[in-house]
């Protein structure tokens, strides 16, 4: 079973959130907080409180009621490129450099560990 928590229009760019993502895919959810919660980005406290989210999804989705958090690990979590916005920096005689202020929009889909004990034969 699985659960995924969208955050989107995150005021870091994304080349900055793959860093700390980076740091995460692919470990289990109280492993991916421990990391999250010592890691020296900004984009990190977005990162976990994401994660957070599609753990209590999990929860919630889940008909045997509690999961804890190392019985479900991080199946997949990208970075995606939200919209810019445009500003303008008056530079040298006259002219006008463009700014972009990036965004980005954060995937996180959390799944249960399979257990292998119970799968017929």
């Amino acid at each position: 079973m699985e659960a995924r928590a969208l955050k989107r229009y995150v005021g870091s760019s994304p080349r900055k959130m793959r860093l700390v993502v980076d740091l995460v895919r692919n470990k289990r959810v109280d492993e991916a907080i421990g990391i999250l919660k010592y890691a020296n980005k900004s984009a990190a406290k977005v990162v976990e409180l994401t994660l957070l989210s599609a753990y209590s999804n999990l929860i919630n989705k889940a008909e045997a009621g509690r999961i804890g958090q190392n019985e479900a690990y991080v199946k997949e979590i990208y970075v995606n490129e939200g919209p810019s916005m445009k500003r303008v920096l008056p530079a040298p005689q006259g002219r006008a450099f463009r700014i972009r202020k990036r965004s980005s929009h954060l995937t996180v889909i959390v799944s249960q560990f399979e257990d292998n004990s119970n799968k017929p034969k």
